[in-house]
C-alpha cells in the first residue's frame, strides 16, 4: 500500500471517530446561544465539556497510534500510552482498564502495535467488560499482550483476517488498524498470535525483536 493510501484511510477513520463528539460540540454550541435558563445553560458547558474531553482523548490516541508521535524520539513512556487507552476506552464505554506494563519506556513501534492491538480488542467488547494491556522485556525480544473479556466479544472476520494475513484484498478506513498491526509485525521479523473465535476471551499476543 503506498503512503498516501494509508494516509487517507488514517484521515476517513479519524474523521468518522471525531464526527459524534465535535457533532456534539456544535450542537450544544447551538443550544447555549439560544438558551436563557440558568439550570439548561449548566447542562449545556457540561455536554460541551463532555464532548472536548472526548475529542481530546480520540487525538491523544490517534497521535500516538497511527502518528509520527513528535517530540518522543525513538522511544515512547509507557505513561502516556496508559493515559491515551484511558482515554479512549473511559468510564462511558463500560470497559475496565487493566495496564501491566512495568517497562517506563518502549520503542515507537512496539507502542504503536500495543496501542492498535487494545483499541481492535476494546471495540470487540461491544457490551463492554475488562481489557488487560500488557508488555515485557524477554531477553531479545518484546512481548505484547492484550485480553479483552466480556458478555459479548465480537471481532469483525476482516480485522481477523487482516490481522492474521496482511492485506489480501482492499484495506479500508475500520481495517486501518488491523493492517497497521499486521504489517508492524512483518516489517520487525515478529509473530502475533490470535485467539480462536470460539474463545471465551479475545488474547492477541505479539513479540518483537528488541533492536540495538
Amino acid at each position: 500500500m503506498k503512503p498516501v493510501d494509508f494516509a487517507s484511510l488514517l484521515c476517513s477513520r479519524l474523521c468518522h471517530d471525531l464526527m459524534s463528539p465535535i457533532g456534539a460540540l456544535n450542537n450544544g454550541i447551538e443550544l447555549l446561544a439560544d438558551e436563557t435558563d440558568p439550570e439548561m445553560r449548566e447542562k449545556c458547558l457540561e455536554l460541551l465539556a463532555e464532548s472536548a474531553r472526548a475529542s481530546a482523548n480520540k487525538l491523544k490516541f490517534f497521535r500516538l497510534a497511527f502518528g509520527a508521535a513528535g517530540g518522543f524520539g525513538e522511544e515512547v513512556d509507557t505513561h502516556e500510552a496508559e493515559i491515551a487507552v484511558e482515554g479512549l476506552f473511559g468510564p462511558e464505554r463500560r470497559i475496565e482498564l487493566g495496564w501491566a506494563v512495568s517497562e517506563e519506556k518502549l520503542p515507537k513501534d512496539a507502542v504503536k502495535l500495543l496501542l492498535n492491538l487494545a483499541m481492535l480488542a476494546g471495540d470487540a467488547l461491544v457490551r463492554g467488560g475488562r481489557l488487560d494491556v500488557g508488555a515485557e522485556l524477554q531477553g531479545d525480544e518484546i512481548e505484547l499482550a492484550v485480553r479483552g473479556e466480556g458478555p459479548r466479544i465480537l471481532l469483525d472476520p476482516a480485522l481477523r483476517d487482516m490481522l492474521e494475513n496482511g492485506a489480501t484484498g482492499a484495506v479500508e478506513p475500520r481495517t486501518a488498524g488491523a493492517w497497521l498491526a499486521h504489517s508492524l509485525v512483518a516489517e520487525a521479523g515478529g509473530s502475533l498470535q490470535l485467539s480462536v473465535p470460539s474463545s471465551e476471551a479475545l488474547l492477541i499476543g505479539a513479540r518483537l525483536p528488541r533492536q540495538g
